[in-house]
Order: C-alpha cells, then structure tokens, then sequence
C-alpha cells in the first residue's frame, strides 16, 4: 500500500471509540502496515466528547492527522462528526455517522442548542459522502447495543483494504470471550448494510 490513510473517530463517552480506534490500529499492524494513533479523551467519563485519531501506511512519522487531510470521520454520535469537518480533505472524504443524538449537558440546561441538519451542514462545509448508519438498532438485532462501535467498523471496512479474516481475527482477539460472537454479526451486519 502505498498511501497513509488517516481517520478519526469521534463521539462522547462511554460509545467504544477507543477500543473501535485500537481494532482499527490493529488491524492494519496484522498487515504489516504502520499505525499510529492518539487520543483525547475529554470529560469522557462524563459523557464528553472523546476522539482517536488513527493513521496507517508503509510508514507513518505522527499519530496526529492534519486538518484538511483526513479521508474518513467515523462518528459515533451525529454533533460530534459536525465538530469534526474541518479536518476532512477537500475532496472525496467520508463521513460515517451513527443515526444517533447524544444531547449534552449545556443543551439539557437551555445554555446552548442541538445543531440541526447536521448532515446537510457537513455536505455544505466539507463537499463529503454522508453515510448514515442505524448503528444502534444494528447492534440491537446483533443482540447487543454495545456493539454499535462495531457496527460503525463494519461499514468503515468496506472502504480499507483489509479482508474480512484479518479484522475476524482482530476483533475477536480484543474483545471479552463471551461478546465475539455478537460483536462478529454486529461487524458483518455494518458491512451489509453499506457496500461501496
């Protein structure tokens, strides 16, 4: 592979943001590939936004993806992926987007506003695809709303060059014993929901 991709993965708290960006790392490194990643964790266990950067290639210096240069945004609450557009490349980026509204604290106590069309908002702001995914109800027909983190990965891996038996095996080797079964059909249940 000769170009370095560079995604991030965002959302608030609590989502699986940073085990889906240690899955992704992962797999690119059972490919050979470099990856690095990094994250900001927040008021993450209060519910505040959390993001992971995460980028892979032959070789990669900084773990940190420039603004203008990320090819996907992987958010798992739809706010935080509108917070995030600005670092998405002018052309062909991606924006994926659990069908999901987290409403904060400042918005709960009338001190600020839900954003509304957020999807429109990023199409205009960043010219991106706008892929929005059911990823919690998916996880629920996977038998685990825990799992949308996992869904959101199965619809990014139809857009990276991994085969399926590598992000298997990643998957499988990062989560509890008890939860690789449900957490493989959440995969795969992302993956067909979206085929490029």
């Amino acid at each position: 592979m000769d170009r370095t991709f560079n995604i991030i993965i965002a959302g608030v708290g609590g989502q699986g943001i940073l085990t889906a960006s240690e899955i992704l790392a992962k797999v690119a490194m059972e490919v050979g590939l470099d990856a690095k990643k990094s994250e900001v964790h927040g008021m993450s266990q209060r519910g505040g936004s959390v993001v992971s950067h995460v980028r892979f290639g032959k070789k990669v210096y900084s773990p940190l993806v420039e603004k203008g240069a990320c090819d996907i945004i992987l958010s798992f609450e739809k706010s935080e992926a509108l917070r995030w557009v600005h670092y998405l490349k002018e052309e062909g980026g991606k924006v994926i987007i659990n069908d999901l509204e987290i409403i904060p604290t400042t918005v709960s106590l009338k001190l600020d506003t839900y954003p509304t069309n957020v999807e429109e908002q990023i199409r205009d702001k960043a010219k991106a695809e706008v892929i929005l995914v059911p990823a919690t109800d998916l996880a629920r027909q996977a038998g685990d709303a825990r799992t949308a983190n996992t869904v959101l990965l199965g619809v990014i891996s139809n857009f990276l060059p991994f085969e399926d038996k590598v992000w298997e095996k990643v998957i499988s080797d990062n989560v509890k014993k008890e939860t690789i079964e449900v957490n493989l059909k959440a995969f795969y249940l992302g993956k067909n929901y979206y085929k490029k």
